[in-house]
């Protein structure tokens, strides 16, 4: 790490450890080890092409049952590594994961576009994320829509071909052009749909930005008639602003507890000492990710910061600096360990993610699950042995902050056989809402998150080693907002 580096994460670490320690949940006492450390610990989770998952259609019932089986293995072994949220890729390309009104299934479900798999992938995604204590948002493609090639296998039913005043033909793809007014309309009402018809924790907005000067993207005739002689840069980010707000807020009227996010260009724009070299946020591709922030549209940022050195931690920082640490969890290319795609080692993983638990960020989000599943140069192993045993919860939601405490759980234990059996009196949010259960063991060093976001009354803990079925433990009510109450502990 050079000089200029290391002067300047030291110049921001008192900044910075203010603003983090500020935005820390504070809804239970630090008597028993209390509040415990909150952040993303994340992965995309890649349906396109089945780069991720699938990897083949269901086209029956035995094809159908391993294409879950590969689900659940996949989601067992996140769970391991301390993932906390999977960023479930919902519409990949004007396609989709789930049984939709408005749009086909892709043909990595079923074996063709629109073919239904025999059951909803989506909804399937959600409650075994939910089983394992995990998050799960709905990652959701904005503006590229489909290729030319796939317009025929589409049909009818390609949005180009419905919608075609919202779409503009690119060289070989099609993309929603953000300046016509019902492309805001059109993909406010699918994310509604999603989050109407499931129980996802939160809505991941990708590509929501204008394409890069190589794509060809000719949108003079939309500007001429709704520019109003601004300039074009500035028009063309508002353009985008407002398809945010109108998403954030149709989806909020449905679902207020819904947490908002996106994956913004890495770096926001210059930084005072270096230079974005043309590929920014801001100036680039037209997205303003701080003004969504700061208006509430948006509670976390996952820029995608595929970058080391120079190129990311300035750019780390600017981020947190614009918008405060805690709602920033950088989007790391864990892929460029790969030899075909970059040959970086592993230390350069090492590095961020240490400071960016060092200095308290929002976390972090990988990129993508089939490489840190198949554990190239070790990446498996080191966040399995570096998180997987620490296992925490996502931030709760900036944009609904804690009005008044949570009661704590009457809860008790059991001892059966060689298990324990917690149970206790289910209880409601002021919003009327159920409030679920954390568990966490006691012991020397901090609380251990044993068990997270169980929406029953009972729950059944078989302790690895006989001895910890004699530790103290503790439950806290969690309500659908990220917050805590007060732990109560219970032991036998």
């Amino acid at each position: 790490m050079n000089r200029r580096l290391l002067s300047l994460l030291f110049c921001l670490l008192s900044v910075l450890s203010i603003r983090a320690q500020a935005g820390m949940t504070a809804s239970v006492t630090d008597s028993l080890g209390f509040p415990r450390p909150r952040a993303y610990r994340a992965v995309w989770f890649t349906t396109l092409g089945g780069l991720d998952w699938p990897v083949a259609p269901a086209t029956n019932k035995a094809s159908r049952e391993r294409q879950q089986a590969s689900l659940r293995a996949q989601f067992d072994r996140l769970q391991a590594a301390g993932i906390n949220t999977i960023l479930f890729q919902t519409r990949l390309r004007g396609t989709v994961a789930y049984r939709s009104a408005l749009e086909p299934f892709d043909y990595v479900f079923g074996g063709k576009s629109g073919a239904d798999p025999g059951y909803d992938p989506l909804a399937y995604a959600v409650e075994e994320a939910h089983q394992r204590g995990m998050e799960i948002h709905a990652w959701v493609v904005a503006f590229p829509v489909c290729r030319l090639s796939d317009m025929k296998s589409l049909g009818t039913k390609a949005l180009p071909r419905k919608h075609p005043e919202l779409c503009y033909k690119s060289t070989e793809l099609y993309i929603m052009d953000p300046g016509q007014p019902g492309t805001a309309k059109y993909l406010s009402d699918l994310c509604t749909e999603i989050v109407s018809r499931y129980d996802v924790d939160g809505l991941h907005l990708d590509y929501i930005r204008y394409p890069e000067t190589a794509v060809r993207f000719d949108d003079s005739s939309t500007y001429r008639r709704y520019g109003q002689g601004r300039p074009l840069k500035q028009w063309r980010r508002e353009n985008v602003s407002r398809v945010v707000r109108t998403i954030a807020e149709a989806v909020r009227a449905v679902r207020p507890d819904i947490r908002m996010s996106c994956s913004p260009v890495g770096k926001y724009d210059d930084v005072a000492r270096f230079s974005s070299k043309g590929w920014n946020a801001y100036t680039a591709v037209c997205q303003d990710p701080v003004e969504w922030v700061r208006e509430g549209w948006m509670d976390e940022l996952f820029p995608m910061m595929y970058f080391d050195g120079d190129n990311f931690y300035p750019f780390m920082f600017d981020w947190a600096e614009r918008v405060g640490a805690k709602q920033v969890a950088p989007g790391l290319g864990l892929y460029q360990l790969h030899p075909r795609e970059g040959n970086r080692q592993l230390g350069v993983y090492v590095r961020q993610t240490s400071v960016i638990d060092q200095f308290h960020l929002g976390g972090f989000a990988l990129f993508r699950t089939r490489f840190l599943l198949d554990d190239i140069k070790g990446c498996y192993s080191y966040f399995r042995r570096t998180y997987g045993n620490s296992p925490i919860l996502p931030p709760s939601m900036s944009s609904h902050p804690l009005k008044e405490p949570l009661p704590q759980p009457e809860a008790k234990v059991e001892r059966l056989d060689w298990s324990l059996q917690f149970s206790w009196r289910k209880a409601y949010a002021s919003d009327g809402s159920p409030l679920r259960v954390n568990i966490y063991r006691l012991g020397e060093g901090e609380p251990l998150l044993v068990a997270s976001r169980i929406e029953d009354s009972s729950y059944k803990l078989t302790p690895a080693l006989p001895a910890l079925l004699h530790s103290r433990y503790a439950l806290t009510f969690y309500d659908c907002y990220g917050h805590e109450s007060e732990p109560v502990v219970v032991g036998l």
